[in-house]
């Protein structure tokens, strides 16, 4: 072999992996964007499951980009936005603000996390079919107002006025929660007392309140806002001696009374799931969305009696886990 012949086949050979590198795909890169902060964990180890269920695993063939809104909905628009300029592939979004602000953008596939109708949102043309860019999770928190109610007033039978908390800065959350808790609150004989709270500052004057209103329970409203502050929440209902009501197990898992909703776990694994799928080339046109079909009933029995109530044997028996 020629000496010039050789180094080209050296060189060849040297450049041949290089090339073949350059000619692998890049690895996808999908946004996720939640309106309020990083405070579950478990939320987002369920999302991550979801996707390796799908074969993606974060910082090996995905990339993920965070971004939270810390519940100032006036950034979503400008999240949304640098999402968009980073081209993700998709786009994850957590909490109906969150969804509705990103809804503009027709071009990147959206999997959303919502607590309501999506068709009553205007997100969807239809659950079986959403005809457009836009799919995901209902888990439904919202919806079942009235029957949180309803358990909290068999727990508190003396109960006749009732404390809410409902975050003005998600106005079609609390509008939508409000709209469906007067008519059971009525059918019950129950007083409701709204209190909108959108800042940490303003969940402790509402509870300054309670001294001058003494209601008799409390009901939180499920938001995402209100879950990264559930310790607060939790502890100044013990504080102030309110039996409450919460949407979700994580607040009861922390102290907090009673609570009766959706599995957040379970919905944010559907919602990696999806996403996987789209990244295989799945259309979120042809992806029904998905409606919560596990929910939680959890009863702290320890602090229900810390507050001198009796729970009744009913709802032992009902709940699906009673802490002691």
């Amino acid at each position: 072999m020629k000496r010039r012949e050789f180094i080209t086949l050296i060189v060849g050979a040297a450049a041949w992996p290089l090339a073949a590198r350059a000619q692998q795909p890049a690895m996808p890169v999908i946004g996720f964007l939640h309106s309020a902060s990083d405070t579950n964990p478990e939320s987002l180890r369920a999302f991550r499951q979801g996707l390796k269920d799908t074969g993606f695993v974060e910082g090996e063939n995905l990339a993920v980009v965070y971004r939270w809104a810390e519940n100032q909905m006036d950034r979503l628009p400008e999240l949304v936005a640098e999402l968009v300029h980073r081209q993700v592939a998709v786009l994850v979004t957590v909490g109906n603000a969150t969804t509705l602000a990103a809804k503009a953008t027709a071009t990147i596939p959206i999997v959303f996390n919502v607590n309501e109708d999506p068709v009553r949102l205007g997100l969807v043309a239809n659950l079986a079919r959403p005809g457009g860019n836009l799919t995901g999770v209902n888990f439904l928190a919202g919806e079942l107002a009235a029957k949180r109610l309803e358990l909290l007033h068999e727990l508190v039978p003396a109960a006749t006025r009732v404390a809410v908390l409902v975050n003005p800065a998600n106005a079609t959350t609390a509008d939508s929660t409000l709209r469906d808790l007067a008519p059971a609150a009525r059918a019950v004989g129950l007083q409701i007392m709204v209190h909108k709270t959108s800042t940490s500052r303003e969940i402790d004057a509402a509870f300054d309140t309670f001294v001058r209103e003494r209601p008799d329970a409390l009901f939180v409203n499920p938001d995402p806002f209100f879950m990264s502050r559930r310790i607060q929440l939790v502890h100044l209902a013990s504080r102030h001696t309110v039996p409450a009501a919460y949407g979700l197990r994580e607040f009861a898992e922390v102290g907090g009374m009673m609570s009766y909703g959706p599995s957040t776990a379970d919905a944010m694994r559907q919602a990696g799931v999806y996403t996987g799928r789209i990244l295989k080339g799945a259309k979120p046109a042809d992806l029904p969305v998905v409606q919560s079909s596990k929910f939680e009933f959890v009863i702290n029995a320890q602090i229900a009696r810390m507050l001198g109530l009796t729970v009744p044997d009913k709802l032992l028996v009902a709940a699906d886990e009673v802490i002691e």
